[in-house]
């Protein structure tokens, strides 16, 4: 844990220290966050994705209203705060949000929040470290019946707004790029994404298949040397933009708008000089990027950091949770999870492998015909052949 250092002789307090940045909505919030602030926010459950948009903005540490884990399902989120080594404090009541000014100098330590200024902690909550996070989640994972019930109505409530789109693809727009027959491998940006990556080295170098990526993972495929060729972009648009670079390398930008595009937003597009393409759904991003790839008739759909287990499906804002069951079960005969990749796919034939198998077979022939007579006999007038060329060089050269 890194303190703060002071040159005026005023002893160092212990804790973590850094400008606070208070934001209820954590879209509004994680775009304002620098290396080293203190993150104030106000959400119940927090999922593996706002979680790493936290570790990736470099925070401090991580300030909640409410609780990280309910006992509702077990969120992954807390997790991935807390392997990042992050000082987290939750439950500290909706008063804090009165008491602390956005951009104030606090202290948090021992689950107290300290203002420069001011004495007393403005307020208390429970440290979350790895031992807390644990036990919640353990006691989070025997209430998952309920969890499941109440998931069972919300996935027949969205299939009956949204079937046009997962049954018939109504509402996704055209791409320029070429998808039909070809793969297609999804790219959404978690923890492991770029190990993953890696992995698929000699599959992507091989098939050249289209690549598309999910909001800000269309920078890590650029990192990567394989720049997208769709990108996706979420409803938080102003959370999750990638960089400049990413959006102008790639032929198709679609935009996924709930309630229509943002003035900010389309502001900030407007900027980048992109004009995105729009489809109204309140299907998340990731699910519209399969979706996209199913109707245009993809060969096969390689996942990479798309949701593929029961947990990771319930690791999911409440919104996303049917829209990302039902969309598996619509794409479910193409998609394949990353991580078999490298298991199932053991490179396709190149020349030099065709050469190396030639000449294998040329040797072995030789060999089987130098034990026979006719090829003992060939042997000897080589050798003379040979031991003639020989005495010839040698001359020419005396």
């Amino acid at each position: 844990m890194r303190l703060r250092t002071r040159t005026d002789g005023t002893p160092v307090l212990p804790g973590t220290s850094g400008p606070v940045r208070v934001g209820r909505r954590v879209t509004t919030l994680v775009p304002r966050l620098r290396a080293g602030d203190v993150a104030l926010l106000d959400l119940v459950d927090m999922d593996q994705a706002t979680a790493q948009s936290l570790v990736d903005a470099g925070v401090a540490a991580v300030l909640n209203v409410q609780p990280m884990v309910s006992g509702r399902f077990p969120n992954r989120g807390p997790q991935v705060l807390v392997d990042a080594g992050l000082p987290v404090v939750d439950s500290l009541g909706e008063g804090v949000l009165k008491l602390v000014r956005d951009g104030a100098a606090v202290r948090v330590h021992e689950g107290a929040v300290h203002v420069e200024g001011a004495e007393e902690p403005v307020a208390t909550g429970r440290e979350v470290d790895a031992e807390l996070v644990a036990r919640l989640l353990a006691e989070a994972r025997e209430g998952l019946t309920s969890q499941l019930d109440t998931f069972t109505h919300n996935a027949s409530e969205f299939l009956r707004r949204e079937q046009d789109l997962l049954l018939h693809g109504r509402g996704i727009p055209d791409v320029d790029a070429p998808i039909a027959e070809r793969p297609v491998v999804v790219v959404v940006r978690n923890e492991s994404s770029d190990d993953v990556l890696r992995s698929l080295k000699r599959f992507l170098t091989e098939q050249r298949p289209v690549l598309v990526g999910v909001d800000r993972a269309a920078d890590d495929l650029l990192a990567a040397g394989r720049p997208a060729d769709v990108v996706v972009l979420s409803s938080g648009i102003d959370a999750a933009l990638p960089s400049t670079k990413a959006l102008k390398a790639a032929t198709d930008v679609i935009a996924v708008v709930p309630e229509g595009i943002s003035r900010e937003a389309a502001a900030q597009l407007d900027r980048l000089g992109v004009r995105p393409r729009k489809v109204q759904t309140r299907a998340t991003a990731e699910d519209v990027a399969l979706l996209i790839a199913d109707r245009e008739r993809a060969s096969v759909i390689v996942g990479v950091g798309v949701s593929a287990t029961l947990p990771d499906f319930l690791d999911r804002q409440r919104a996303g949770l049917a829209s990302t069951y039902l969309t598996r079960l619509r794409v479910g005969g193409r998609l394949v999870d990353a991580s078999t990749v490298p298991t199932l796919y053991s490179g396709s034939i190149r020349p030099v492998h065709l050469l190396v198998l030639a000449l294998v077979g040329l040797l072995v022939v030789v060999a089987a015909i130098s034990v026979t007579p006719v090829g003992q006999m060939w042997g000897e007038d080589v050798a003379a052949s040979f031991g003639s060329v020989v005495d010839y060089l040698q001359g020419l050269f005396r």
